[in-house]
């Protein structure tokens, strides 16, 4: 129990060093991570730490989910629907049969157990590759889309993933059968997600305690994953309706205590799930190296290498007709929704980097088959996937920013940031007015002095009078500097508390107090640097 404590520090210090790394290079820690991992797995000494499937599958993926799904917006999510289905449902069967196809008759691997590999590589993951488009201010459409279909494509993968395990161990197989459970699938879970999530948001409504709230919250994610998974569904879906729902339920119902705290909480939890499973799937190099040599190593580079061209190039040949045929048959998409340009979908089509759900679910695949015989290419799935994981996370990861740079994509973003903090500064200028507005009805209501009515008045006022004219370059150049002599100004605060506490001039729980507002005006200086 201590040597395994012990590991569990050594992985947290090596995974705090690394993000620090990963920023001085403005390298996605991801990348840095999984190298990390590598080079520790063949240490001497070091031992060798098997990541289990279904630590991944129930455990981690959950969270991970549910909080991307939190933080998107179910309005975008609605809008974007069309190329997310297309992306999550559509690309990943596509890819699968792909790679069934090209294993089959380039290498010889049964259709059964190609398309299992298919399934198992064929949904991208999110993590990495939205790290780096954030950092490089992509437009929100490309990060919405991008992001919708690393919430749903793991579902389907997974569905596809036990319809051929249940194909290879009992030798039948019936599409119209395969067809009508996934129907049944999807429908089933995004109700029953829908209901967790307004399940979880009254629960948390009527405990009105933030220690409480949270706990719900860290609840939610199981019960809405392992209940569909337990009975033979994915629990993906059922996770995603659920954080959508309560997305866009939650900020009425969730109070603000809560809300500063739960924050904090989750982003710190993601950030330890991601970081930890990112440098564990690193350390897997060490046993499927043991493993690999039951393989001659020419077959195995062959097979890797050919499946990872097959995923990047299906995702290509899939992604531009996706976008351009609904528009070319249909009149009404094509008013409604014009077609992008063609750098927006090859920066689309480029972002296809596998990770740890495609570990962890070649991971997952049984010892032996029913009939006691050895499960068909296990070792063999389980080094292929592992490979493209790599060559994707390095090849695509790294390779994303020269490409975006190259296409100027980024300039697209940028102005549309500009639209957005001037749609940001007028929200926040007509909700204060409304907020005057309504003193006015409630000091006709109620008997209010005139102090109090002046002071509120005089605050929102001031509220007003703080939000920025322009957004010009000259006056960003003047707020960031307020903003740098603001930040300065509580520094000098926080050593001036301290000196009183030191004197006894104030008691701790003054000084918690007063340190709660200064920390609270600090944040709130995060929020206004967004618009420089």
């Amino acid at each position: 129990m201590e040597a395994t404590f012990q590991i569990f520090l050594i992985l947290l210090a090596v995974l705090a060093g690394t993000a620090l790394m990963a920023r001085r290079l403005n390298v996605a820690p991801a990348i840095l991570l999984i190298l990390t991992g590598i080079v520790l797995a063949f240490v001497p000494g070091m031992p060798s730490l098997e990541l289990p499937p279904e630590l991944v599958l129930l455990v981690v993926l959950p969270p991970l989910i549910y909080s991307a799904s939190v933080a998107m917006s179910w309005r975008e999510f609605k809008s974007n629907l069309r190329p997310i289905i297309l992306l999550a449902v559509g690309c990943v069967i596509f890819t699968a049969f792909a790679v069934a196809a090209a294993t089959h008759y380039l290498i010889g691997l049964p259709w059964d157990v190609g398309f299992l590999l298919g399934a198992i590589v064929a949904p991208p993951d999110v993590v990495a590759p939205l790290a780096i488009a954030r950092r490089l201010g992509l437009p929100r459409r490309i990060l919405v889309v991008l992001e919708g279909e690393g919430l749903a494509n793991d579902a389907t993968a997974l569905i596809l993933y036990r319809f051929a395990v249940v194909a290879i161990s009992t030798g039948a197989f019936s599409l119209p059968k395969a067809g009508g459970s996934f129907a049944a699938i999807v429908v089933g879970e995004v109700l029953f997600g829908a209901a967790v999530g307004w399940l979880s948001l009254r629960m948390r409504y009527r405990a009105r305690d933030p220690q409480v709230e949270i706990t719900l919250s860290l609840i939610t994610p199981y019960v809405a994953y392992w209940l569909p998974e337990h009975f033979g569904g994915s629990g993906v879906i059922a996770t995603v309706a659920c954080g959508l729902y309560i997305s866009w339920n939650g900020p009425l119902l969730i109070s603000a205590a809560t809300r500063l705290q739960g924050i904090f909480f989750w982003n710190f939890v993601i950030y330890l799930i991601e970081g930890l499973l990112f440098l564990l799937t690193g350390f897997q190099m060490r046993s499927l190296y043991e493993k690999s040599k039951a393989f001659p190593l020419h077959d195995i580079l062959f097979a890797t290498a050919l499946v990872a061209v097959i995923i990047i190039v299906a995702r290509f040949a899939w992604v531009y007709p996706a976008t351009y045929l609904p528009r070319w048959i249909s009149k009404r998409i094509r008013q409604r929704d014009p077609p992008p340009s063609w750098r927006t979908i090859f920066v689309i089509a480029f972002t296809g980097v596998r990770g740890s759900v495609s570990l962890a679910a070649a991971l997952a695949l049984p010892l032996v088959l029913p009939s006691g015989e050895a499960f068909p290419y296990r070792d063999l799935i389980l080094f292929i996937s592992f490979g493209v994981i790599l060559v994707t996370l390095l090849g695509l990861g790294l390779g994303l920013s020269p490409v975006v740079r190259w296409l100027g994509v980024a300039e697209f973003g940028r102005t549309e940031h500009v639209a957005d903090i001037e749609t940001e500064v007028a929200a926040r200028r007509e909700a204060l007015g409304a907020a005057l507005a309504s003193l006015d009805a409630i000091t006709d209501d109620r008997e209010l002095s005139d102090e109090v009515v002046k002071l509120l008045r005089a605050r929102h006022e001031t509220r007003i009078n703080q939000l920025p004219d322009s957004l010009d370059p000259a006056v960003d150049d003047v707020t960031a500097a307020g903003i740098d002599l603001t930040r300065e100004l509580i520094g000098k605060e926080r050593k001036f508390i301290h000196v009183l506490l030191r004197d006894g001039k104030i008691t701790d729980e003054i000084r918690r107090r007063i340190e709660r507002d200064l920390d609270l005006e600090e944040a709130s200086l995060a929020n206004r640097e967004y618009r420089k």
